[in-house]
C-alpha cells in the first residue's frame, strides 16, 4: 500500500476505537506494524512493536462503557495522516486529541498522540 486516503484513515480510526473498546489483543496488534512506535505524548518514550503496544493497552484497560470518542482525519499526505477528535469519560473528563500517524503496508508504523484535558467547570463552587 502506497499513499493512504481519508477513507482509509477513517476506517483505521474506527478500528482503533473498536480495539480500544473490546480490549482484544489481536485487534490491537492488527492495527500496528511489528516494529511500530506508539508515543502517548510527543516527548515520551514510545512503546515499540505491535505486541508491546497491545500489552501496554491491556495493563489498565478502560471499561468499554466508561467513555465515548470520535476521531476524524484532517489531513492526509502520502503515508502520513493527522487526525483530531475528543474522548469523553463518564467521570466528566474530556480530552481533545491530535494523532500523527504514519502508515506502512496498511498498518500504523508510527503513532504520536497530543492531548489536552478540558478544564473542569467549577461554576457555583
Amino acid at each position: 500500500m502506497g499513499e493512504v486516503t481519508y477513507d482509509y484513515v477513517q476506517a483505521w480510526l474506527d478500528s482503533y476505537l473498536e480495539a480500544w473498546r473490546t480490549s482484544d489483543r489481536e485487534r490491537i496488534e492488527k492495527l500496528f506494524t511489528t516494529d511500530a512506535r506508539y508515543a502517548y505524548a510527543p516527548w515520551g518514550r514510545p512503546v515499540t512493536g505491535a505486541a508491546e503496544i497491545a500489552a501496554d493497552w491491556l495493563r489498565e484497560p478502560d471499561d468499554p462503557d466508561s467513555w465515548e470518542a470520535d476521531y476524524r482525519p484532517i489531513t492526509v499526505a502520502g503515508n502520513v495522516a493527522v487526525a483530531t477528535g475528543e474522548t469523553r469519560y463518564d467521570d466528566g473528563r474530556t480530552y481533545s486529541n491530535v494523532f500523527v500517524l504514519r502508515f506502512v503496508d496498511g498498518r500504523c508504523a508510527e503513532f504520536t498522540e497530543w492531548y489536552m484535558e478540558h478544564p473542569t467547570d467549577h461554576a457555583g463552587d
